[in-house]
């Protein structure tokens, strides 16, 4: 099965060989996002997680601080580092502003490298179609040419129609599938960062 598919490659059009490698780049492109992203979620996650216990245990902000310079990988540690210089300094309304600010600027380096896991599996699908209707093209054609609609005939431009509608679609599964789960997993990295905001304006203005 294998070796026919790749006689299949080999043998088609050069259209559908170009649309091929544009889906053989963007799957190699995703799966290398999704195990960095996995990666980097991960350890964003347990990070985090370390530094929401130091904000409830620290006995003082140096403390604190400390905790932060040793989790360079923690969202609500860089959270905290960006703003502390302003939290004891102004009001607690302005707090909350000074930490949203931040707060925007950590989730959109969570979300690095999303919007191309969005494009693959939005594009992909049609990218493999238009591969699929060059194909369909070439077995009319062969049907012209021969005057026979024979399946000697039609299936080998059928099967470069579906090697190539198989490729889009294994590109952007994947790709659908990360972006949604990671997309869900981000939202909970959010939703901690402003768990940690609020405990620092409470305990930063008491």
């Amino acid at each position: 099965m294998q070796g026919n598919t790749l006689q299949l490659v080999l043998h088609a059009s050069l259209l559908v060989k170009s649309i091929l490698l544009v889906l053989g780049v963007f799957s190699l492109f995703t799966w290398t996002i999704i195990f960095a992203k996995y990666y980097v979620l991960t350890v964003a996650q347990r990070t985090s997680e370390t530094f929401l216990q130091a904000v409830e245990t620290a006995k003082d902000a140096k403390t604190l601080l400390d905790i932060a310079d040793g989790l360079p990988q923690s969202p609500v540690a860089n959270l905290f580092k960006a703003a502390y210089p302003e939290l004891g300094h102004v009001s607690r309304e302005e707090a909350r502003g000074v930490l949203r600010e931040f707060e925007m600027e950590q989730a959109q380096q969570l979300r690095s490298h999303m919007t191309f896991l969005a494009t693959t599996g939005s594009s992909a699908p049609f990218i493999g179609l238009l591969g699929t209707v060059w194909g369909i093209m070439d077995a009319f054609q062969g049907i012209g040419a021969t005057g026979s609609a024979s399946l000697a005939v039609v299936a080998p431009a059928i099967a470069e129609a579906l090697v190539a509608t198989a490729a889009g679609l294994a590109a952007a599964i994947p790709a659908v599938m990360a972006y949604n789960f990671y997309v869900n997993w981000i939202r909970q990295l959010t939703v901690e960062m402003d768990v940690c905001s609020e405990k620092l304006v409470r305990r930063f203005h008491r």
